[in-house]
């Protein structure tokens, strides 16, 4: 057991010791009933300050950085928690954009171990709790002692049962949902709709955009069954036909926005984005609609003003992030596609972008994810692909992925150690661009490798 003393290195390697849920059989999971318990023993920290909650499938966490970007351009002290991370895993805890330290992580783990070690000894839980219960914990004893004006929270998994949903949200925010998760969440649209509808609350209110069919009939129908109140943010998604690029911003050599005028609050503001992909426009809308609401439930000073520059501010590394050519490497792309829906996401926009330029892809995955299907969205587009395993018990390693991508017919080379796979891409991409995705730990490994800070 950790205590409060240990340091920074010592927490973080408790924390990995306890595992991943989806990796554990059965999954030692908390039901809501242990991490309130866990909660009550640490004096309800989550009941010090309102929060928004975010679940779905794609876009989460898009949705949750563009939201907490408006909030603090509004003047209000954001908290910001999100997973998984990228290269550190204080990324996953934030206020008004600050990673917790070193050693604040570090004391805060100490004591909630401890607390943890109690109840368990009492008899009071069946077991030590999860990964990420612990740090979900220790998120809402960060923002608690930070006393942040509210915090935005990025659902882990599913929403009925997940450790995030213990809170009362102000508006809870529903995103694009779709097949991911099939093992623990459900094998339709609809299954897994119905968990992610469970951080909807009685009376409360719901913000959400037109989406698959099923999903829509769950969350219509849970909507009436709660007397909640559902907000679409239809009317900040802009109007974009195929082909129509009038709304890009020119590229510089390291990135690009999106820029489209939009009427919010009864005022005219122009939307400048940092996240490229269409599918970005219903992220900043959702972000902008539960902005809205958040103002009309008390979270004051969200202005027009503030929803225009908070957006232009937003950061969220990974997500098409592009690294200019350099002396030494090629153009790359980064992008955290690790589903069928955000492998089409990353298509279309490496289909605008590059569709006058060869691509070779650097990619890795994990094993209970649709590999097939992915690789049948994205091989197609690539010269070459380099397959690789990213250091995470649950990868698949290049061999799997070489199979499941057999129908694909693309050339495929396999190479287990991320680093090799990368420098090999590079050295062989001449006019070419390096994309890397798959996984968030891919990216995640990559950005490491060549110096990037999330």
């Amino acid at each position: 057991m950790a205590s409060e003393t240990a340091s920074y290195e010592t927490a973080v390697a408790s924390m990995f010791a306890l595992g991943h849920e989806l990796a554990q059989t059965p999954p030692h999971k908390f039901d809501l009933a242990h991490m309130r318990g866990l909660l009550a023993a640490m004096e309800h920290p989550e009941r010090k300050f309102p929060s928004v909650l975010i679940a779905g499938t794609n876009g989460k966490g898009s949705t949750a950085a563009t939201l907490a970007s408006i909030l603090r351009a509004s003047g209000l002290k954001t908290g910001l928690y999100t997973s998984p991370h990228l290269v550190r895993i204080n990324e996953r805890i934030r206020v008004n954009g600050e990673e917790i330290s070193d050693d604040q992580f570090a004391g805060l783990h100490g004591e909630v171990d401890q607390i943890a070690g109690r109840l368990v000894e009492r008899g009071e839980l069946p077991w030590h709790p999860s990964f990420f219960e612990m740090m979900t914990a220790i998120a809402f004893a960060h923002f608690a002692r930070e006393q942040v004006d509210v915090a935005v929270l990025e659902v882990g998994m599913g929403g009925r049962l997940d450790a995030t949903n213990v809170v009362e949200p102000v508006v809870s925010v529903i995103t694009d949902i779709s097949l991911d998760h099939q093992k623990f969440l459900g094998n339709t649209v609809g299954e897994i709709a119905r968990e992610k509808v469970g951080i909807i609350r009685p009376h409360g209110v719901v913000v959400t955009l037109p989406q698959q069919p099923a999903a829509n009939d769950v969350i219509g129908n849970t909507i009436l069954d709660l007397d909640a109140v559902g907000v679409s943010a239809v009317q900040y998604v802009p109007p974009v036909s195929p082909g129509n690029t009038d709304f890009l911003l020119p590229s510089s050599e390291t990135s690009e926005r999106y820029r489209y005028p939009l009427q919010v609050m009864g005022n005219r503001i122009q939307v400048q984005s940092p996240l490229v992909g269409r599918h970005q426009l219903r992220n900043v809308a959702l972000a902008i609609a539960a902005a809205e609401e958040g103002g009309k439930k008390g979270l004051n000073g969200i202005t027009a003003e503030s929803v225009e520059r908070g957006i232009r501010e937003t950061q969220w590394p990974g997500r098409f992030q592009v690294v200019a050519a350099s002396a030494v490497r090629p153009e790359i792309v980064l992008d955290v596609a690790h589903n069928p829906a955000g492998a089409w996401a990353l298509r279309s926009v490496l289909s605008e972008r590059y569709d006058d330029r060869p691509l070779i892809f650097v990619f890795g995955a994990m094993r209970d994810k649709a590999i097939a299907e992915m690789t049948e969205i994205l091989f197609p587009l690539a010269l070459r692909v380099i397959a690789t395993r990213p250091e995470n018990p649950r990868s698949a390693s290049p061999e799997e992925i070489q199979q499941a991508a057999e129908r694909t017919g693309a050339e495929i080379e396999a190479l287990s150690q991320v680093r090799e796979a990368f420098e090999r891409a590079c050295g062989t991409a001449k006019e070419s661009v390096v994309v890397v995705t798959g996984s968030i730990y891919l990216v995640g490994e990559v950005m490491r490798i060549i110096g990037l800070r999330a």
